[in-house]
């Protein structure tokens, strides 16, 4: 009796596996709002040390218990950096909060990212966390999409995570959301949007009106839902226009994760996962 009771609590929990959160996020926001509380529990808050105390500089996704995936440019190597999980509102305490050391030896920026040169692609990195995450109803992992995976044009995204509420305004202390529809490549490389140069085939449009990523969002996850109803990250926020944040035609650029499936697994596995 007592197994065959286990058996389907087993499943259930195996089940959750990945982007699919316990509280679930208000979709169809079109504006960024504070998100619901732990609705996004793999956004992670990457954060770096000044005169020792920690401060907010990224986004960025778990993807493993131990393994963190965020934007190249994020990093610099003379800074020593911590990831915080289970964060929504950054100006208290909340008792959800994991605060994890990354090791400067465990941090790695894609071979071939140029910093001088963002607009090249390859704007990825992956931070081994130096103990695992505890998973837990505002900690989960977030899936990553099948490899090679393209969303077709207006498919409906969400943006996340602590980024200026305007070009040059100020950092909000709630996770914010935004619905961010995808602008496929065709539409995102005629040349009144952002044309050929600056986009590539491994990255991912969306966005491009009233609503954006902006400064502090570099790094986090394009949340997009799945048929199965799983989260899956189809991007790392990467760039935005040098005209403002939400210029029309120039929606927020994302490295595209499904690009990269190959470098994750190859990293995770030869640094242990």
């Amino acid at each position: 009796k007592m197994l065959r009771l286990l058996i389907p609590i087993l499943l259930v929990a195996g089940a959750r596996g990945c982007g699919t959160p316990f509280y679930f996020p208000h979709t169809r926001v079109v504006n960024g709002e504070d998100a619901v509380p732990y609705s996004w529990p793999w956004q992670i808050s990457l954060q770096y040390e000044r005169d020792g105390a920690f401060y907010h500089t990224c986004g960025g996704t778990l993807i493993a218990p131990t393994w963190v995936m965020t934007a190249a440019h994020c990093i610099s190597t003379s800074r020593t950096y911590e990831v915080v999980l289970g964060e929504y509102d950054r100006s208290i305490e909340e008792g959800s909060e994991q605060r994890i050391p990354v090791n400067p030896e465990d941090i790695f920026v894609h071979p071939r990212w140029n910093s001088i040169c963002v607009a090249c692609g390859n704007d990825i990195a992956l931070l081994k966390l130096s103990q695992s995450a505890e998973l837990n109803d505002a900690v989960q992992l977030g899936c990553l999409p099948p490899a090679g995976e393209i969303l077709p044009n207006d498919y409906p995204c969400y943006i996340t995570g602590w980024g200026r509420l305007s070009t040059g305004g100020s950092l909000p202390e709630k996770l914010q959301q935004a619905l961010l529809p995808v602008v496929d490549y065709a539409h995102c490389t005629q040349s009144d949007w952002w044309g050929s140069i600056a986009i590539r085939g491994s990255m991912v449009c969306a966005g491009g009106d009233i609503r954006s990523g902006c400064n502090g969002d570099s790094g986090g996850p394009l949340n997009c839902q799945a048929s199965d109803g799983r989260w899956q990250v189809h991007g790392i926020a990467s760039f935005v226009s040098s005209l403002g944040c939400n210029t029309l035609k120039k929606p927020t650029v994302f490295t595209r994760v499904s690009a990269f499936d190959d470098w994750i697994a190859e990293v995770m596995q030869s640094h242990g996962t």
